[in-house]
């Protein structure tokens, strides 16, 4: 089964890979956030890449694509759409808004208020929104793919801790190396390679694709391992907030498709470790504990946890 999509995939990453050079790790958990029918929140200082990420990959599938530039006077109702009266029939006509598509880039997320951050949250739990009382469903697939600033930079609002836990995955992309970077150069000589993006992979293949996911075994050890670390961040004393129900869910979900990316039908260790980080250190808050003079991040402490987690055999 897994090995009938291992084409798609590959073809996919690859096309990513040809305008995102360097970065191949994070195309792949990019991809696995798709394929786990979550969100993807890239976080990183300005210019490194996390629009160009967010709009190759929809580009690179031929589904639907609305880009959304957050800033601080954004409605909701720019986002959700809007009820409009229609003086002919002499009803309200609901007019959808850019929320209504099957990839949806939120730029730079963090910078609009929270009232707007928050109409995203029903949208990306339940694949629909409420307007007027009226319940409007979102065509599958659907995905938000947010991108944000660093918290410190200026202009910017924290996301709260219950919209953090609807995204799958947070990633950070890093500056390019040297050798890359250079290539970067030569390839936006002519222009913006993205915009010659094809689409590779159908609406349909993704669809099915997310259904196969499901049906990747899990082996009931390996179940227990996850739920270890996933109880370890609840009575860690470092951690103020532990991850929740549904953020076991998303590494398990994660997990089965990380399996599916590499061309397996069942899950082995490695696919939780690799992916605890990147699910799992945005979910959990840090008391700020001090060692060797600084304070551990969410990220370290979640690698520690790691480590000292017995691995099923």
């Amino acid at each position: 089964m897994a090995n009938a999509y291992q084409a798609a995939l590959n073809r996919l990453a690859d096309n990513i890979a040809s305008v995102l050079l360097g970065k191949r790790e994070a195309i792949r958990l990019a991809i696995v956030t798709l394929l786990a029918e979550g969100h993807l929140l890239i976080e990183d200082v300005p210019g490194v890449g996390k629009t160009l990420l967010a709009k190759a990959l929809a580009k690179s599938l031929n589904c639907t694509f609305h880009r959304v530039q957050f800033t601080p006077d954004l409605l909701p109702s720019d986002l959700i759409g809007t009820s409009v009266y229609h003086q002919p029939s002499g009803e309200f006509i609901f007019k959808p808004g850019p929320l209504f598509a099957n990839v949806v880039l939120a730029d730079e997320i963090n910078r609009a208020t929270p009232r707007t951050q928050s109409a995203l949250l029903e949208a990306m739990s339940d694949r629909q929104v409420s307007v007027d009382g009226v319940t409007h469903h979102l065509e599958a697939p659907f995905i938000v793919m947010a991108t944000q600033n660093p918290y410190e930079f200026e202009g910017t609002y924290a996301l709260p801790e219950n919209q953090l836990d609807r995204f799958a995955v947070r990633l950070k992309l890093g500056y390019p190396d040297r050798k890359h970077e250079k290539e970067v150069l030569t390839q936006h000589r002519e222009g913006e390679p993205v915009d010659h993006l094809r689409p590779v992979v159908s609406k349909e293949e993704v669809i099915q694709m997310q259904a196969a996911v499901r049906h990747v075994r899990v082996d009931d050890s390996l179940n227990e391992y996850l739920m270890d670390i996933v109880d370890a961040t609840r009575s860690r004393d470092e951690l103020y907030l532990g991850v929740s129900t549904r953020g076991a869910l998303t590494l398990y979900r994660c997990s089965q498709a990380l399996a599916l990316f590499q061309g397996r039908d069942y899950v082995i260790p490695d696919d939780i470790k690799t992916l605890a980080v990147p699910v799992l250190s945005h979910r959990v808050v840090s008391r700020g504990f001090r060692q060797n003079g600084r304070a551990d991040s969410a990220s370290v402490i979640i690698e520690r946890i790691l480590a000292e987690t017995r691995v099923p055999v």
